[in-house]
């Protein structure tokens, strides 16, 4: 994975001049882009690293990001928590730790962590997502001299959502909360593909793909965001891939969702996990070999079924939710489909099925077979189901971390 930066730009400067910044392993940070942010590798991190570029033109449709550049990130907001109450407000209802080390009820500035930025979810009782977020210190105010003032970075889509379920849970908390306008403070991707280890300076650029080649990127790297992916009030934490991905502290004490998420880390065998797919026709002709990596990305993918129709096979013509099964055989599903660009997307996966991933306590044989092929619906031609076919890949950051979960 190459390194990436992400920054926070704030308008109330007439001129911003980046200074140098560096990354620490190959992990995505975020912070205001007149001061050094670096998210150390030994705090929790979201393992993966990604670009967004933004243009006015999308005509050329999306195509390879180039090696370097800075962009900002139109589907991502952010909302103000400011106020004496704000940590011990977030600290109850994050699954990341605002204050490792200190378990009392008033946090103060030392004992806030002192990265700035790290990624988080806030969660139902039930333990399912509501929002994935990275949240950083807001170091624009001054007047809580605790550092009590909080930058939570949401799906753009859904800040309006999380700002009102926040003032529902607020009670008698002090502290403000609004979602910030665009000409009050944006969120920026930076990366530089030629430095990808020690990087000195966020890298120039000659050009901005459209905004598709970020999600390409993204999914590229097997990295989930947003609820269109991690659906409101559905998704799971270990099945979205949250644990994995350095969002959740599971030496914390109380917040809320904690006993489902505790409990399926000790004692659950998490059966499905979101992972990146292809898709491909639905065709046995040679020319339309089974995929061997996410690299391959196109735009669309077309093939001519046995009635002599075109059929086009692209995430945009797999309905969300749409059930993936084994070409040949029936039974069980293998997964659903959740979404994705071009011909690349995110589905949620039966491990056992559709990879072969072991998981803990067995011993393999239990579905997977090397060489087995899997099909989901792209739509329908008068009155005819049409067929595309999809390969699952596990990327190498969620395999490793599987490993490691086997061997503690």
């Amino acid at each position: 994975m190459q390194p990436a930066w992400r920054a926070l730009a704030f308008t109330v400067r007439a001129t911003v001049k980046a200074p140098p910044v560096r990354a620490r392993g190959a992990f995505a940070w975020r912070g205001c882009l007149t001061t050094r942010l670096p998210l150390p590798a030994n705090h929790q991190r979201r393992a993966y690293s990604y670009v967004l570029f933004i243009s006015d033109d999308d005509s050329d449709g999306p195509g390879p990001s180039p090696p370097a550049g800075i962009a900002e990130l139109s589907s991502r907001k952010l909302i103000s928590v400011s106020g004496p109450d704000a940590a011990k407000y977030l600290q109850g209802v994050i699954t990341a730790n605002l204050t490792p080390g200190y378990a009392g009820p008033n946090p103060t500035s030392e004992h806030l962590r002192s990265d700035d930025g790290f990624y988080a979810a806030f969660l139902t009782a039930q333990g399912r997502i509501l929002h994935d977020v990275f949240i950083y210190r807001d170091l624009r105010d001054t007047s809580n001299p605790d550092g009590h003032s909080w930058l939570v970075e949401v799906d753009a889509a859904e800040a309006e959502r999380l700002q009102t379920h926040i003032k529902r849970y607020k009670l008698r908390a002090k502290f403000d909360v609004r979602v910030l306008e665009h000409g009050e403070a944006r969120v920026w991707q930076a990366w530089d593909d030629a430095n990808p280890t020690e990087p000195t300076a966020i890298p120039s650029f000659s050009s901005s793909p459209a905004d598709t080649a970020y999600h390409i990127r993204r999914i590229q790297h097997g990295v989930p965001e947003g609820q269109r992916e991690l659906l409101y009030n559905q998704a799971l934490p270990h099945e979205s891939n949250l644990d994995a991905m350095g969002a959740i502290d599971f030496r914390k004490g109380c917040y809320v969702g904690q006993e489902l998420t505790i409990r399926t880390e000790h004692r659950g065998v998490v059966r499905k996990r979101l992972l990146p797919c292809v898709l491909y026709p639905d065709r046995d002709d040679a020319a339309w070999a089974v995929p061997r990596g996410l690299d391959e990305y196109q735009p669309v993918v077309t093939s001519v079924d046995e009635d002599g129709w075109l059929v086009a096979v692209s995430a945009e013509a797999v309905p969300a939710g749409e059930s993936i099964g084994r070409v040949g055989k029936t039974g069980r599903s293998a997964g659903k489909w959740l979404g994705g660009v071009g011909n690349l997307g995110f589905a949620l996966c039966r491990l056992e099925i559709m990879t072969d991933v072991v998981l803990p306590g067995e011993t393999g044989g239990t579905g997977f077979v090397e060489g087995d092929e899997f099909t989901v619906s792209v739509g329908e031609k008068d009155g005819k189901d049409r067929k595309g076919r999809i390969k699952a890949f596990v990327p190498d950051w969620l395999r490793s971390a599987l490993a490691n979960r086997e061997g503690h």
